[in-house]
């Protein structure tokens, strides 16, 4: 009786030991770590793209993962995938009130604000390849662009990375090679006046649609054509609607995003969360160039499968498209005073 009885306490406290040990591991709510740290700093970062294929989604995943590594589980993000908005001015009026604290946009919503020179990122044939883009965001060009909107708008925002939405090609219901093949058709394209400039120089009449009515649009003839990149209009599947199934690859604008957080809430961290924040912006825009490359590839290829017609980018009469763009490139720098900024892209080499 003796032995059982030790036997059984011996039980007892072995049970108990390792449901203490068991107690102490993290919870999901540490941020995943595994290290046991105190979570002080928890990032909100919200975007428009609801798909899991989408490179915000598998970007914005890396920057949680990189922000959680770089602070030894001190820090964290929670991740909204479109789920607070496909509305970009919806998100960036959320992110001004606090609501959330980063989030992805097109540049041009500063306009309105009165920054005039962020369209230039909205100029047509501005970049010649993605090294070459990355070359002129990298470089002297995007750190004169951070400053410009700085200034101009009293440090509201600042750009913690520039991201990239692929390129932009032409899809419709006939195939083209030069402006004359669009004289008279309707296309949906950005509301950018530069933009609208352009595709009006083609011989296009320019509408607006928005993008979640865009497959319904072209199905039903609504419009004639857009304009997006293999991936975005791939999961939307424009391709297979009957005024979309041509995709001519003009590759007339080289996208770039801006990967945004407020003044108010980088105004609010310690040099250590803002290192940590830095680092991980670093690495999440990284990983949005990489995965986004990586997809233009694989888009396309799908694209085909599903049978869209392609005009490859060595088919295409690209120096008669140039010839519209490039006189709109020289007003629009001339108009804003930025002639130094054109020849910052015009003579950087990728």
């Amino acid at each position: 009786m003796k032995k059982f009885l030790a036997v059984l306490m011996t039980l007892c406290i072995l049970a108990s030991c390792l449901a203490g040990c068991s107690s102490a591991a993290p919870s999901a709510s540490d941020g995943g770590s595994g290290s046991g740290a105190a979570v002080e700093l928890n990032v909100s970062l919200a975007h428009n793209q609801t798909s899991a294929d989408n490179p915000y989604v598998i970007s914005s995943e890396k920057f949680k993962t990189a922000l959680e590594e770089v602070s030894g589980g001190r820090a964290t993000a929670t991740l909204y995938h479109g789920t607070l908005g496909e509305n970009e001015s919806e998100l960036i009026e959320k992110l001004e009130m606090g609501a959330v604290n980063m989030t992805i946009a097109s540049p041009g919503f500063m306009t309105s604000l009165g920054v005039n020179e962020i369209d230039m990122f909205s100029l047509l044939y501005l970049f010649e390849s993605f090294d070459h883009w990355a070359a002129c965001v990298d470089g002297e060009f995007g750190e004169a662009m951070k400053q410009v909107v700085a200034e101009k708008l009293d440090n509201r925002f600042k750009i913690m990375g520039y991201w990239t939405a692929s390129i932009r090609d032409y899809y419709g219901k006939k195939p083209i090679t030069c402006p004359d093949d669009l004289k008279g058709m309707t296309i949906r394209t950005q509301s950018a006046s530069v933009v609208q400039d352009f595709w009006v120089g083609c011989g296009t009449i320019p509408t607006s649609v928005a993008w979640g009515e865009l497959y319904q649009a072209l199905q039903q003839g609504v419009v004639d054509s857009a304009e997006n990149d293999y991936t975005s209009f791939r999961l939307k599947e424009h391709h297979k609607t009957e005024n979309g199934k041509y995709v001519c690859e003009t590759h007339h604008d080289y996208t770039t995003r801006l990967f945004l957080t407020s003044g108010a809430f980088y105004g609010s961290l310690t040099d250590e969360q803002k290192g940590w924040v830095d680092e991980a912006c670093r690495i999440a825009t990284e990983e949005n160039r990489s995965v986004t490359i990586r997809m233009f590839e694989e888009s396309k290829q799908k694209v085909i499968e599903d049978g869209a017609i392609v005009t490859e980018y060595a088919d295409m009469d690209i120096d008669a498209f140039k010839a519209i763009a490039i006189p709109i490139q020289d007003k629009f720098a001339e108009e804003n005073n930025m002639q130094q900024y054109l020849e910052m892209i015009r003579s950087t080499k990728a």
